[in-house]
């Protein structure tokens, strides 16, 4: 191509990068904090105030609502920061052949129909047909979820091929491994298959997270509520001869009780906790609300590869002739770990190390990869089979480095597809014989085989024993190549292929590969059960590898709890029967593409499943985004973690299910804190509608309520997110996806301490009145009595379950440190005189405050028996 033709096509179709997506700046998340239903109320009730000159009230509401938006962006920007910039998979310098010369460009600029060279180690620029392949491989976990390179080739394939198997394409953002070859470039930026993604992902609508579902329908009840016991009251008022302006006022207060002004908070203050002890455990939230929405999820929709696996090919079993297994510890790249004998786990005797060695000795001479440890790290480079197959060597004693020093390589023949082995041709000694090493599919070298190395020696081969050996191994899920060696007879040619040379060959073993478990997958797994999560993988991997992994780990027992892509194509639309009734069955999804995946996961949310989608790839970014809650692989794609909610670090399952644990424990908090400020607010409402019905004047006015509120309340509010999580949070099913805020439990605790504290709060205030009390006098003791109930009540919402006496103070310091700090300011309050004027506070005795103090004593008692009836109906 000539440069001028490449520089119209890039006018034409535009820089080779992806959409980018700016992150939110400091105004959009202080914005995001206010996407709230409650703080729609209390910028109303502010606005209310202020119409009303009614400045203070005012001054009160716009504060809680600058705390909250502080509280919030705080947190989410110190997530942004923390969280990786989207695209910088195209940012690599690729080498292209235009008209005639090889030059070297910026990936950006490269068009279609460019030819582009790649080798070994380099990044595709773009999609690409391959035209010409020698020995090429390609990694590309990113888009299709496997774990295993691709051996690519420059044939015809028909169409709608799957995107996994088409062998003569070279995607954006994946890896050669081995070999090198030319191809033409068919797609750039948002064309690619990477691309399409990358759109899918910017059009596609994320679901709600549980949290902000619930306080929506929360708040709209609250709202409701309000409204009507507003009219009500008025309504009642008015007939009982009071002027509409003092009804109005009445109206005013009455909103303000109800209103739990200071909720907001108290919720950003609990996930701003659970996100900051998430971080302690790996886990990085970028949207608070995320938080909870983690621990609400009923399914996990895993990936495999990164995720479950630590997406490195791994020899895990050996098979000696004729059939002695031994079993491969460790995982990775790495030599760490021992060969054992497969049954009992003794190690290997003198005769079978032996041949251990030889195994080892031949796979390390026949090895175009390295295995080297740099600054107490060890280092790889080229094929995963290779350097597993060195790791392997490693654990046994055998050094590469070592092993092909000692030997005069004659010469060597790389892997090809058509060749389905590799080989090397070395001697020993300058002048002893040429011998061969070589390693690959069965099929392709048992041919050659006339012995097999057992514990006494050569013995004839077995080819149905040996072919038995191996279809075991793929069975299971491993994937499966053989080593041997032997002599080279005298040739007449200087070829080196196994036709011409016709080498009679000694099989040496077989060995299994497997990309490996993540150590403490299996327990994280176990926990989800337990919690009754349910776990489902969703993989572009190899049906039988995934159902190898699903089954190791629990999450499926046989193939009919499996269905493939194709068999998903089959099904035609996401909502007929047929699917539907298979996704309901099915626990394993292989060889499925991004846009399936993101189906399934749509189709389970549509189903009311809480949905949390894990993965690293390119290919799972759609399904990211779309679920309930997206969590991305610290060490994945720049693409899922843009897209996602939260970012594991460390990349271990674990993490997320200490997400999960931390989630819950931030519902439950936010569940106390709600239970805490409702509850106080429909005793004030109560305590309100008695006092009408009773004809007597308004018990409390507008700033004293939000005096109750926001700032005494409120601290206690902040202070019970503190709280540590209760005994047996994770052996708990997840909430059901219809429940509300408030379940049945929390709504009879709630009615039962509302009402108690509003009864004898009015029943104080109507013995105040009748006692001749002078009203701002009986209102300065009834505020007094109000923070002291909300002193006391703070220790029953710290559990719905157990008795405040068997909550340990240790599991809050806190709630002890803000009640103190909440009855001292209050106490400290009466004695200034700006705070006479404002709150209509004046000093009390100390015998005054210990009778208020016993009375309000009696919300404990209450809610003990509570606790106790109803602990023992469920015994029952």
């Amino acid at each position: 191509m000539d440069p001028e033709e490449a520089a119209t096509r890039l006018q034409e179709y535009g820089r080779n990068i992806l959409p980018t997506k700016e992150p939110p700046g400091i105004i959009e998340i202080i914005f995001h904090q206010l996407k709230n239903p409650l703080i729609y109320i209390l910028i109303i009730a502010g606005v209310l105030s202020i119409l009303l000159d009614d400045y203070t009230d005012a001054g009160f509401i716009f504060l809680v609502v600058v705390i909250n938006a502080v509280i919030g962006t705080a947190q989410e920007w110190k997530a942004e920061k923390s969280a990786s910039e989207l695209q910088t998979i195209l940012k690599i310098m690729s080498r292209v052949r235009r008209k005639g010369t090889e030059i070297k460009i910026p990936a950006e600029e490269i068009v279609p129909g460019d030819i582009v060279l790649l080798e070994s180690g380099s990044r595709v620029p773009a999609d690409i047909r391959i035209l010409y392949a020698s020995n090429l491989t390609i990694d590309e976990s990113l888009l299709t979820g496997e774990s295993a390179a691709v051996e690519k080739t420059g044939v015809v394939l028909e169409e709608d091929i799957p995107v996994s198997d088409r062998l003569n394409m070279a995607y954006a953002g994946s890896v050669v491994i081995t070999g090198r070859g030319w191809g033409a470039v068919t797609a750039t930026r948002s064309r690619t298959e990477v691309g399409m993604i990358a759109r899918a992902v910017t059009e596609t609508e994320s679901a709600k997270p549980p949290l902000l579902l619930r306080m929506e329908d929360f708040s709209h009840k609250i709202g409701i509520a309000v409204v009507g016991a507003s009219v009500v009251m008025s309504i009642i008022a008015i007939l009982q001869g009071i002027a509409p302006v003092e009804v109005f006022f009445l109206a005013v207060a009455l909103i303000v009780s109800a209103i739990p002004e200071g909720l907001p908070v108290g919720v950003t203050v609990a996930l701003s906790i659970a996100s900051t002890r998430m971080a302690k455990r790996n886990v990085i939230v970028r949207r608070l609300s995320a938080v909870e929405s983690l621990g609400s999820c009923t399914t996990i929709a895993t990936d495999k590869t990164g995720t479950l696996t630590v997406n490195q090919q791994t020899a895990k079993i050996v098979v000696l002739p004729p059939r002695d297994l031994f079993e491969v510890s460790g995982e990775g790249y790495t030599p760490e770990g021992e060969v054992k004998q497969k049954d009992g786990g003794s190690p290997p005797d003198a005769k079978d190390v032996e041949r251990l060695h030889r195994l080892a000795f031949a796979a390390s001479i026949c090895n175009e990869g390295s295995l080297v440890q740099e600054d107490g790290t060890w280092a790889h480079h080229g094929d995963a089979i290779d350097v597993a197959f060195l790791a392997l060597a490693s654990k046994l004693g055998i050094n590469q480095g070592k092993v092909r020093n000692e030997v005069k390589i004659v010469a060597e023949v790389p892997f090809e597809s058509e060749l389905m082995y590799s080989a090397v041709y070395y001697q020993e000694y300058t002048s002893g014989p040429i011998k061969i090493a070589i390693k690959g599919a069965m099929e392709a070298i048992l041919p050659y085989c006339t012995k097999m190395n057992s514990l006494e020696g050569a013995i004839p081969i077995d080819p149905e024993l040996l072919n038995k050996e191996l279809n075991s191994l793929m069975e299971n899920g491993y994937r499966a190549l053989v080593v041997a060696e032997g002599t080279v007879p005298e040739r007449a040619n200087d070829a080196f292929d196994l036709k011409s040379v016709k080498p009679e060959l000694t099989f040496l073993g077989i060995v299994g590969f497997i990309d490996p478990l993540r150590p403490d997958v299996k327990e994280a797994v176990q926990t989800c059960k337990k919690a009754g999560i349910d776990v489902i993988m969703i993989t572009g991997d190899h049906p039988k590898t995934a159902l190898a992994i699903a089954s190791e780990l629990g999450i499926a027992s046989s193939k009919k709890e499996m269905i493939t892509g194709r068999e998903m194509e089959d099904f035609g639309d996401p909502e007929v029967p047929i699917y539907i009734d298979a996704l309901d069955r099915a626990r394993v999804f292989a060889r499925v593409t991004p846009v399936q995946k993101m189906e399934i996961v749509d189709s389970l949310v549509r189903k009311g499943h809480f949905v949390a989608v894990t993965g690293d790839g390119v290919n799972d970014a759609p399904a990211l985004r779309r679920a309930n809650i997206g969590v991305a692989m610290g060490s994945g794609t720049d693409v899922a973690k843009d897209t996602s909610s939260m970012i594991v670090t460390d990349d271990t399952f674990s993490s997320i299910v200490a997400g999960v644990e931390e989630g819950r424990i931030a519902y439950d908090n936010i569940r106390k804190v709600t239970y805490l400020l409702v509850s106080t607010g429909l005793a004030e409402v109560v305590l309100f509608i008695l006092a009408l019905f009773a004809g007597l004047p308004i018990p409390l006015i507008a700033v004293q309520l939000l005096w109750l509120n926001l700032v005494t309340n409120g601290i206690q509010g902040v202070a019970l997110a503190f709280e540590a999580g209760e005994p047996g949070t994770m052996h708990k099913k997840p909430r059901k996806p219809e429940e509300g805020v408030f379940n049945n439990l929390m709504i009879k605790e709630t009615l039962m301490s509302g009402i108690t504290i509003g009864i004898i709060a009015f029943v104080i205030w109507a013995w105040l009145k009748g006692e001749g009390y002078e009203i701002n006098w009986a209102r300065n003791l009834l505020l007094l009595l109000m923070v002291l109930f909300e002193n006391f009540h703070v220790f029953n919402c710290r559990s719905e379950y157990r008795s405040a006496f068997r909550v340990p103070f240790r599991n809050n310091y806190f709630l002890i440190i803000g009640v103190v700090l909440m009855q001292g300011l209050h106490i400290l309050s009466m004695h200034i005189p700006f705070m006479h004027e404002l709150l209509g506070i004046s000093p009390v005795s100390f015998e005054t405050w210990l009778v208020f103090f016993i009375i309000a004593g009696t919300i404990i008692v209450v809610m003990e028996i509570f606790k106790r009836v109803k602990s023992g109906e469920k015994g029952n």
